[in-house]
């Protein structure tokens, strides 16, 4: 008997918020154009994917920066009203998977009420997934359990990690951007699961922390993004370790790895410094930081700072300690290895050869098995190879006419001379490209023959080749 009015509590529970959250929910579709890294001058696929958000303060919809990703159309509908009513995109999170989005409409806010933002949910505790999964037209509830707070990559963009919580309820196709409530507030954006071939019934959700920053950032009108200190550290398990180091406190300090070039951190943080604390919260040997009644990842003190701000260090260096202020700047480089969207492919063609600049994308799409490509995307960073090329310029494929007849051996080779005029990125490798002389000779990274093209017969076989391969212009160098 007990159980069974545990279970009547519980649907009765669910049901008295899913009366409010019905004025709240969304169902998002979009028509989205993947672009095309293989063919980088077409327009690319169309596809249609739909998708969940929630109506938040400000007339704004809430979800997630993969429901609306690359879409070049956007409409959204509500429970009980069959109409579709036009969205656009107002700000744009890749790095967090947010978004949020407007309708222009006001027809379409009438009757709905925005949800509130509650706090972080405690293990074990009870949430309740809304959304409309699998392409549903009519909501549908989930509940689970909290089962873990943690750090953990972020897929959309490929290289970022912030605070996610997992809970044992799935998160399905279209499940992505509703809302997670706990008493009525939301709690977190359902945004990924596993397949079920990896794990059964797990999903995560973005929590209010990570939410907060967005909608925070996007006061002054744009996104900046996440800030980095940009350095790798290690923890100090090893007492002989922190003894020698000079670290007197037990089970105290992280030592710096890498201090990544062109980062927050280049000029103020060196390798071998000891983190003692971050904005005075001591940090442990592990790497940890008292926070919010909890011990978290020293990166998540970071996490909750903006463009312009700074971060407070208390170091050991060379057995001395000092403070140390980092301001923080977004580090360019590290786009180069996030998946990009929104974006139209940059190319360069020229005799029929294709270059393109290395990112994510590029790699993701082409998958090229070339070790001194694959060495130079890999390490962009960590090498400082961008200090020397702010992009790798890449010919990317070879579009076969006679001009080009003994070209396809050079393909995957990485520019870096044309006419002895060093390329550090597209932009250069155009104007090298652009400039007069009696032949175009273009060096590759790496021993080799260059490969030459007789300037006067690689101009007059341009239009004739975008013509054959049904190609409407020759370059685009801005996204």
């Amino acid at each position: 008997m007990f159980r069974l009015a545990l279970i009547l509590a519980l649907i009765a529970s669910a049901s008295a918020w899913a009366a409010p959250v019905s004025k709240s929910l969304v169902r998002i579709v979009a028509t989205s154009q993947e672009p095309d890294y293989l063919q980088p001058w077409s327009g690319g696929s169309v596809s249609g994917a739909s998708g969940s958000g929630f109506v938040i303060e400000g007339n704004r919809i809430l979800t997630n920066a993969h429901v609306v990703s690359n879409a070049r159309f956007l409409t959204v509908s509500k429970e009980g009203d069959p109409g579709l009513y036009q969205a656009r995109v107002l700000h744009v999170a890749h790095d967090c998977d947010l978004a949020m989005l407007t309708v222009d409409n006001p027809n379409f806010f009438k009757g709905t009420e925005a949800l509130a933002l509650g706090g972080i949910p405690a293990m074990e505790s009870m949430v309740s997934v809304y959304g409309y999964p699998i392409g549903g037209d009519r909501l549908s509830v989930t509940r689970g359990v909290v089962s873990r707070i943690d750090f953990q990559p972020y897929s959309h963009s490929g290289v970022d990690s912030h605070l996610t919580i997992q809970i044992d309820a799935a998160i399905n196709p279209g499940n992505s951007g509703g809302p997670v409530l706990q008493d009525g507030k939301i709690v977190g954006v359902a945004f990924q699961g596993y397949s079920g071939d990896v794990a059964q019934n797990v999903g995560y959700m973005i929590p209010t922390p990570v939410i907060e920053r967005f909608l925070q950032d996007v006061k002054d009108g744009s996104y900046d993004r996440y800030m980095d200190i940009a350095v790798s550290y290690h923890p100090l398990h090893n007492p002989a370790m922190r003894g020698a180091l000079g670290v007197k406190e037990e089970n105290r300090g992280v030592l710096v790895g890498e201090v990544y070039k062109s980062g927050a951190s280049d000029g103020y943080l060196r390798q071998g410094d000891v983190i003692l604390s971050i904005d005075g919260l001591p940090v442990s040997s592990d790497g940890t930081v008292p926070m919010d009644g909890d011990q978290v990842e020293m990166a998540e003190v970071v996490e909750r700072k903006f463009k312009g701000n700074k971060v407070a260090f208390d170091i050991l260096r060379e057995g001395k300690t000092m403070n140390v202020d980092v301001p923080l700047d977004s580090a360019w480089p590290f786009a180069m290895q996030a998946n990009a969207y929104d974006k139209k492919p940059r190319f360069l063609i020229y005799g029929g050869l294709v270059f393109q600049p290395l990112d994510a994308n590029f790699m993701d799409t082409h998958d090229p098995e070339d070790l001194r490509l694959r060495y130079h995307f890999d390490h962009f960073i960590s090498q400082a190879l961008h200090l020397k090329k702010p992009e790798i310029v890449v010919l990317s494929n070879v579009l076969a006419d006679p001009v080009n007849a003994y070209a396809s051996d050079f393909r995957y080779g990485i520019v870096e001379k044309v006419n002895d005029r060093t390329i550090r990125n597209l932009q250069d490798l155009a104007e090298a490209i652009d400039e007069s002389g009696d032949y175009t000779v273009i060096e590759f990274a790496g021993p080799g023959r260059p490969l030459v093209l007789e300037r006067k017969a690689a101009i007059e076989a341009g239009e004739r080749i975008l013509a054959r391969y049904g190609i409407s212009k020759d370059r685009n160098l801005t996204p």
